[in-house]
């Protein structure tokens, strides 16, 4: 059963996103003094209580304005309040009331959604009463003090918002498999999740830089759950400027780390870039699952060759990830779209995948007699005495030998060539940590120190 959800609302800077932060005890959302960093609705879990539900942060609500983006963040806010089973209207205690908060509060009065009306900015406990004192001509009840910053007001006004709140279903949760959604700008990650999600969740703009924060949303396909997490485009770092951009590229970072697998959206048309090649890159060393999704390939003129030699090329420039699939699509039609959660479940499998050691042996003798370890001039041959599997996500397997110095990168090569060959691996990369007898010997000594304490 889904969470019930908690829509955040306000105009610009009043403090929304900091206020989302300290509900969901986290630093997730992007906060910085400049209007309009919030756009799309992005989505925390909180707790209070017995109580479980979901945060939404919406960009700051003006009506009188339809210039850049600010129609497409009323839609978003707008979408965030109709499927919200409460409301917490933020206004400025320090700014005090104005023409805008009373127009939200007017547009609020109209809604079927309970509204908790908090103001925040009231740093000093004594004078948060007085602050907040004028925001009763609203007309929505009781105004809060609170500070988002400093947590003054936080348990007043979580004990008034879970009065709304349905109980938490206690049932056992189904794992849910993370999925980053991460690109160059404007090759359609914002359009792909929209797609998964059957509507406009993410702003769409030809507009670069549109996405800024990293945005979480959960779709169930066949009894599995996925938390889809759309994020900035990347841009190489020279053209990047200190500020929400900035902000949200580091957030499109760490949703590569904290993903099962990512979706890396490359355009069509563009081909591959450097910049996709740095992300593969990125992507491969963080040790994360991956599907190629090519974008936009409705866009492309084709024949009975076009697919097969785009592939080729695609997989030459990105040779390093040659682990990952790849598929062909069009967020903007949603031809195959729903095919890569196929390839995903692919990929989060295998990322989990463990191998038992006699297996992993066996693969090694069969590697070793195809093609024996490589012998110095001086007639010192390596050795792989045996190899086992040590964790997943990756999967990361350890190999004793005698002197790691003796296997070059062809060799290395080889071998994980023949784990790939033997056991899979499909879309995940796997680690192969080669450790020589001076290593092992050490280890044992240290674990017989051990012993002796």
């Amino acid at each position: 059963m889904p969470l019930p959800i908690v829509a955040v609302i306000g105009r610009p800077n009043v403090g929304k996103s900091t206020i989302v932060n300290r509900l969901a005890q986290v630093q997730d959302a992007i906060v910085y003094d400049q209007p309009g960093v919030t756009r799309d609705r992005t989505y925390k879990q909180a707790f209070w209580g017995d109580r479980e539900f979901q945060v939404v942060d919406t960009g700051g609500l003006i009506f009188d304005d339809d210039t850049e983006f600010l129609p497409y963040i009323r839609e978003q806010a707008m979408a965030a309040l109709a499927e919200a089973s409460a409301a917490i209207f933020v206004v400025d205690g320090q700014q005090g009331l104005t023409n805008a908060d009373q127009e939200i509060a007017t547009w609020l009065r109209q809604q079927s959604v309970p509204v908790v009306l908090a103001v925040n900015k009231c740093e000093s406990v004594e004078q948060g009463v007085m602050q907040a004192a004028e925001f009763w001509e609203l007309g929505l009840g009781e105004p809060l003090p609170m500070s988002g910053i400093h947590g003054n007001g936080t348990g007043e006004l979580l004990d008034r918002l879970v009065e709304f709140l349905p109980p938490t279903d206690q049932s056992e949760p189904t794992e849910e498999i993370r999925v980053a959604i991460v690109g160059r700008p404007n090759v359609g990650k914002s359009s792909l999740l929209n797609a998964f999600v059957g509507e406009n969740r993410a702003i769409v703009s030809p507009i670069s830089g549109t996405t800024r924060d990293a945005i979480d949303m959960v779709v169930e396909r066949h009894d599995q759950t996925y938390r889809l997490i759309d994020t900035a485009g990347i841009r190489r770092k020279k053209n990047v400027e200190y500020g929400p951009e900035f902000f949200g590229i580091n957030r499109a970072f760490k949703a590569i780390n904290r993903s099962d697998v990512v979706l890396l959206v490359l355009d069509a048309l563009d081909g591959v870039t450097d910049q996709d090649q740095k992300l593969a890159g990125r992507i491969a060393d963080d040790g994360r699952g991956c599907v190629l999704v090519i974008n936009k390939w409705d866009a492309v003129e084709k024949d009975s060759h076009t697919i097969y030699d785009y592939e080729r090329d695609v997989r030459s420039r990105l040779h390093y990830m040659d682990w990952a699939e790849m598929i062909f699509i069009s967020a903007k039609t949603g031809q195959r779209v729903e095919k890569i959660l196929d390839l995903v479940n692919t990929a989060a499998e295998q990322h989990q995948r463990r191998i038992s050691t006699a297996v992993i042996n066996e693969v090694l003798e069969e590697a070793a007699r195809w093609h024996t370890p490589p012998t110095t001039r001086g007639g010192r041959q390596g050795k792989i005495y045996y190899g086992t599997q040590v964790s997943t996500a990756p999967p990361t397997i350890v190999l004793f030998v005698n002197d790691p110095e003796l296997f070059g990168d062809n060799y290395r090569r080889y071998i994980e060539r023949q784990f790939r060959q033997s056991l899979g691996f499909t879309g995940t990369p796997i680690r192969l940590l080669w450790r020589g007898k001076k290593m092992r010997d050490l280890e044992r000594g240290a674990n017989r120190a051990t012993k002796v304490k």
